[in-house]
């Protein structure tokens, strides 16, 4: 084993199978020529392989040292001028890595490029493109998980800051309250906290919609009890501060974030969200872990952001106690409650069930060490059994998540930190630490500005080959006609998928027409044991029909009352717009969509660079319709509950107006009386729906028209325009190009 091997083994944290690779003679070249076999025998724990897998993907992706020689790791100016060039930080080129080396080499030069672009038409289209390339992609993790569940432990334990959330697993009093970001701050080495206040004239309108809800002096409603309503008051519109390590942070952000200390002025009733930004994270570069409180929140601002993040999580974390994590109630009410948002309604992808503190497992004192581990690991090994049989029986999970990855993990915190009982691959933190690693996707956004920059630049080399006219005139028309037919071929598919949709909807009127009586006198008829249930409805009208009780349960008429709606479309709607990332929505109509330019290129080799040009943007056009559909189609579903909630919004006012005596049974009779005059809503819910879908789908047919023609036009008809010499910058990212592609 040579010095090479010894010191990339170190600097990927992997000192243990230094010996191990001297045995059996690892030197550079076997090193980068090792396969999957290979790794396996060479690295038997997980957290090895992982760390080995990735040291050697960001080794193969980087040009030699010649290739280097010429940008290295600082801004590439094409003078080569050396008063003009960058250096970023040791700290930031350790943080960036090697693929972000080469993604900032390949910024720059294009960079270069539009400053030499002139001013015409082709080149205007070029600076557009170029600045088309810029993407800011972060996935999403939701953490999900009751009061003392160990959320933000497994968050600080996960991306190694121990300090950095403060925890309320010992104080179940002080719970988390608001919703709480982690991402990487990409800026400086400090922790960054900032802080969303709810605004002035939302919180004056939610104060002055309570007032009105409570009964005037002296009157004493029927059934009801007193009511402990906060009186706060309210705050500015944003705050941010920064600190110099995550423990200063943790306790200053504690009273913006927690419901729990009496002793000091507390803040978290004025708050939408909290984002904490951690320097030098690796695994949060492109990912932001979202603490979210189990279910939405009475203040309407809190819940409509609560609704929009759980939407937009591509992974969903349910964390809880492995002690009663098949068998606890609430954190199964928290999946439920939130299984539209994230499955049809949603982009969610993968859910993993984290069942903590898994290093408790009864009396471990007489037993040896080996002991002590078998026996956790054989609890482990039944939790997760339990645990994926309820999951699997659930009707909801087959109603809206049957595409989503389920993982069952046992983790403990404490083990990965302290390992008295347990290896730290055994408490399965490196598992969800690979899970973010892969979230981040580093590769895939390198390959796509490269490919993307690769496309642009050959557009303006081939342009200046004057040779060719008569063949651009032969293929444009071919690419003109093919452009007619598949754009054909989208809309008969997409107008397939409508009617499937708008008969499947039709079934829901008529059953939602048959069924709203008995489902509204289920929700108006309810008998809240213990309490009074003329205060629970009174807090349902007073906010648009959905309610959190002091419990956490969620109060949801309006999704009741569109729950034929949106039952008779699930499974259809599923296949139609899948969140599963292999999958293609509206039945692969746009996967299938192709110019066939790789066909046109073995016919007209000269017109290569034209035709690659034309390749890439079709990838490019694909790629943003199916970002496009995926925010259209969580619009498209929410809108079945969202117009029943607009339609039901008369007689929530009036009910929330009635007072005094028989005030229970008056609001009953007006929200049943509007219900009878106003059965046509589910009429209207079944139109807005299908209004929405023939707008996205118009609007696919419009961009795949509208970006393809123009790149046609600009590719094949060139000659008139004036543009630089790119050939060294078109050599320098297609070497690139070939290397990660």
């Amino acid at each position: 084993m040579d010095d090479f091997v010894r010191d990339k083994l170190s600097e990927w944290g992997l000192s243990e199978l230094i010996e191990e690779f001297e045995d059996e003679r690892i030197d550079k070249e076997s090193l980068l020529l090792l396969e999957e076999q290979d790794i396996e025998n060479l690295a038997r724990r997980t957290g090895h392989k992982v760390k080995l897998k990735n040291g050697l993907k960001r080794l193969k992706v980087l040009p030699s040292t010649s290739d280097r020689a010429q940008f290295g790791k600082r801004k590439y100016d094409p003078r080569d001028d050396s008063s003009q060039l960058e250096s970023p930080t040791k700290r930031q080129q350790d943080f960036q890595g090697p693929e972000a080396d080469t993604l900032k080499d390949v910024k720059n030069i294009m960079d270069h490029v539009k400053e030499q672009l002139g001013n015409n038409m082709l080149s205007e289209f070029l600076r557009n493109k170029i600045k088309s390339l810029e993407t800011n992609k972060r996935e999403l993790v939701g953490v999900f998980g009751r009061t003392g569940a160990g959320k933000s432990s497994l968050i600080n334990a996960i991306i190694g800051e121990k300090d950095l959330l403060p925890s309320g697993d010992e104080d179940c009093s002080a719970c988390t309250s608001v919703m709480i970001k982690v991402e990487a701050n990409m800026t400086d080495s400090k922790y960054r906290a900032e802080i969303e206040f709810i605004k002035t004239e939302e919180w004056k309108e939610e104060a002055h919609s309570w007032h009105q809800f409570l009964p005037n002096k002296g009157v004493q409603e029927e059934e009801e009890e007193d009511d402990d309503e906060n009186d706060e008051d309210d705050g500015e519109a944003e705050m941010s501060a920064l600190y110099g390590n995550a423990e200063e942070l943790s306790a200053k952000i504690v009273r913006y974030t927690k419901n729990g200390d009496k002793n000091q002025q507390l803040f978290w009733p004025l708050v939408k969200c909290v984002t904490v930004k951690v320097p030098n994270s690796d695994l949060l570069k492109h990912v932001t872990l979202v603490d979210i409180p189990g279910t939405g929140d009475d203040n309407k601002s809190r819940d409509q952001m609560w609704k929009e993040i759980i939407r937009d999580c591509s992974t969903v974390w349910i964390v809880t106690d492995i002690s009663r994590a098949a068998s606890e109630k609430e954190t199964w009410e928290i999946l439920k409650n939130a299984s539209s948002l994230i499955g049809n309604g949603g982009e969610c992808q993968q859910i993993d069930f984290i069942c903590t503190k898994s290093d408790i497992c009864g009396n471990l004192d007489d037993l040896s060490p080996a002991e002590e581990k078998d026996k956790i690991l054989k609890r482990n090994k039944t939790a997760k059994k339990k645990v994926k049989d309820k999951f699997q029986n659930k009707k909801f999970v087959k109603e809206q998540l049957s595409d989503c990855r389920f993982k069952v993990f046992t983790v403990s915190s404490k083990e990965f930190l302290k390992k008295k009982h347990l290896d730290q691959d055994d408490t399965e933190i490196p598992e969800l630490q690979k899970i973010l690693q892969n979230l981040n996707d580093e590769h895939s956004e390198t390959y796509n500005y490269v490919s993307g920059a690769y496309g642009i630049l050959s557009l303006i080399q081939g342009a200046t080959h004057k040779d060719v006219n008569n063949k651009k005139r032969d293929v444009y028309r071919c690419l003109q006609a093919k452009l007619v037919h598949e754009l054909n071929q989208v809309k008969y598919k997409m107008e397939k998928v409508h009617k499937v949709l708008k008969a499947c909807l039709n079934k829901g009127v008529k059953k939602s027409k048959r069924s709203y009586e008995k489902t509204l006198h289920c929700l108006l008829y309810w008998k809240k044991k213990g309490g009074s249930f003329h205060r629970v409805l009174k807090c349902v009208v007073q906010n648009d029909g959905v309610h959190k009780t002091k419990k956490g349960a969620q109060i949801d008429y309006n999704l009741q009352l569109s729950s034929e709606l949106t039952h008779s479309i699930n499974e259809e709607f599923r296949k139609t717009f899948p969140n599963n990332a292999k999958a293609a929505p509206f039945n692969g109509a746009i996967k299938k969509f192709s110019l066939t330019t790789d066909e046109l290129i073995s016919k007209h080799s000269a017109l290569e660079l034209q035709l690659s040009f034309l390749k890439t943007e079709e990838e490019k056009v694909k790629a943003k319709l199916y970002k496009n559909i995926l925010k259209g189609k969580k619009e498209i579903y929410s809108s079945l509950t969202e117009t029943i909630q607009e339609n039901m919004q008369e007689a929530y006012k009036k009910a929330a107006e009635i007072r005094g005596k028989g005030a229970l049974k008056k609001m009953r009779v007006t929200i049943e009386n509007h219900m009878k005059s106003n059965k046509e809503m589910f009429e209207l819910a079944k139109n807005a729906l299908l209004e929405k879908l023939n707008n996205l789908q118009g609007e696919i047919s419009k961009t795949l028209k509208q970006t393809l023609q123009e790149s046609i036009e600009f590719s094949l008809n060139t000659e008139d325009y004036s543009l630089p010499d790119v050939s060294r910058n078109f050599d320098m990212v297609k070497k690139y190009y070939d290397m990660i592609g």
